[in-house]
């Protein structure tokens, strides 16, 4: 990682197209792109929540609070560093669902970073995932909800914490960010980059500021795929040499009902003719 290098945080929805975007992230010579989910951004937390209960460094904060902090967040940066050692373009992919909640503390260790967030249309999101499931039945999930029928199995992935949910949550709260900061976060919509790739591409590449390349949409770099069985694969993440379109899902209409309720605003921010109906 060079000086001048920035994150392009990928985050946002389950089943919204994460991986793919890597891959097409990846084809950009200006853009390091490995793929996998990282545990940079846990790494990062938790060492926050080691060294603001350390009694030394308290101390110190006490006595000199800003050389004190300033050495925090040099260290910080050193271990973001020193992850992308090996990298030295300007923008470094780094897909975690969780930056979605760590805007602040994203851009004070890396000012020029930003958010890549992808989202889908919510029935399709809970279907995709419905269908992984009947495909892996005698397997349950980590959160053991394989017993609990379609609609509740729906009702705790759109749980407050839930797998859905919990960035769901997250994208809401987004829109509460400050005017200069939500210009640094770019919506992908998954059913536009499956009818339109190459426009998507060349519109994410223009908001990165880094040279237009034609994007071959049938022949993309596939690399090993990250693990599946942390999610007991109910969340596969397989990555093809081409896009193809996604199957249909049908959705119970007790369930499509209730999240075009619920989730109304989700709607209106990128599905307004949905929302209108």
């Amino acid at each position: 990682m060079t000086p001048s290098s920035s994150l392009l945080c990928v985050t946002g929805l389950p089943r919204a197209g994460s991986t793919l975007m890597c891959q097409l992230l990846g084809m950009h010579p200006d853009i390091y792109s490995e793929g996998h989910s990282s545990p940079l951004l846990h790494c990062l937390t938790e060492l926050r929540y080691q060294v603001s209960d350390d009694p030394f460094l308290l101390s110190q904060l006490d006595m000199d609070f800003e050389r004190s902090y300033a050495r925090l967040q040099s260290a910080y940066r050193g271990f973001m560093h020193g992850w992308f050692a090996e990298a030295t373009q300007p923008w470094l992919v780094d897909k975690n669902r969780d930056w979605l909640n760590q805007l602040d503390l994203l851009l004070s260790l890396n000012p020029g970073a930003r958010l890549l967030v992808c989202v889908r249309d919510l029935g399709q999101v809970i279907g995709s995932i419905e269908a992984q499931h009947q495909q892996t039945v005698l397997l349950d999930f980590p959160n053991h909800i394989a017993d609990l029928s379609f609609y509740d199995r729906t009702d705790a992935l759109l749980a407050k914490k839930g797998v859905v949910g919990s960035p769901l949550r997250s994208i809401e709260a987004m829109q509460d960010q400050l005017p200069d900061k939500q210009n640094l976060v770019y919506y992908v919509v998954f059913e536009d980059l499956m009818r339109e790739p190459d426009v998507v591409m060349q519109s994410i590449f223009k908001w990165l500021e880094i040279d237009s390349i034609p994007v071959n949409t049938t022949a993309l770099p596939t690399k090993l795929h990250e693990s599946d069985s942390y999610y007991r694969f109910k969340y596969r993440h397989k990555t093809r040499p081409q896009i193809s379109s996604p199957r249909q899902h049908h959705i119970p209409p007790r369930i499509s009902d209730e999240l075009l309720r619920s989730f109304n605003w989700f709607n209106q921010t990128f599905y307004p003719a949905k929302a209108s109906q």
